[in-house]
């Protein structure tokens, strides 16, 4: 059986996609993100929660805030670089989101711990999105979690938010791909029962 995408789009998203390293100076605009955010939107989260907040960090005095709170490993590329969360109140949009269950937000949502618990694992989920629409938009991403969170959401965010990731994005820079590491085979992560 063969994918009803077409081959260029799976090397795109997937197949040539790599973690990049190195970035160029081209800055993305505002315009791209959009573009990628109106793309990634649709993309389906448990009970349409939708809970990934992306910040976008441009400012030189974002930056080095940023960066002090990156591993020593990952400052020196750490370039164009949205902070992407979690929204643990997402439950506020849900009236909006998810209109044919207006009783979800309090029924399903009322504690704190299950927010933040379907929080994570929604705006995670959304995260992988994020990269794929960036790899869409013809960019390169290069996702971290090598930094001090709890430094990153009392920098960034309040505690109605909980960082995910550091998320390079832009034109792949010289030297910008490590070589591809192994992946597992189907026989190894499939099982049937």
């Amino acid at each position: 059986m063969s994918l009803v995408l077409d081959s260029a789009a799976q090397d795109l998203l997937f197949r040539e996609a790599r973690t990049a390293n190195t970035f160029t100076d081209e800055p993305v605009t505002d315009e791209q993100v959009r573009a990628v955010y109106d793309l990634i939107k649709y993309g389906p989260t448990s009970m349409n929660q939708s809970p990934l907040r992306v910040t976008l960090v441009r400012s030189p005095e974002a930056r080095e805030r940023l960066v002090k709170h990156m591993a020593e490993g990952n400052r020196p590329k750490t370039a164009v670089a949205p902070l992407l969360s979690a929204d643990n109140e997402f439950h506020e949009e849900l009236p909006q989101l998810f209109p044919h269950f207006p009783q979800a937000k309090d029924a399903a949502f009322a504690e704190r711990p299950v927010r933040e618990s379907s929080a994570a694992l929604n705006a995670a989920l959304q995260a992988a999105y994020f990269i794929i629409g960036v790899r869409a938009a013809g960019l390169a991403a290069g996702p971290m979690t090598g930094c001090d969170m709890e430094g990153l959401r009392k920098e960034f965010l309040d505690d109605d938010h909980t960082p995910l990731m550091v998320v390079n994005i832009g034109r792949p820079g010289p030297d910008a791909w490590f070589p591809r590491s192994p992946r597992l085979e189907y026989e190894q992560v499939v099982t049937t029962v």
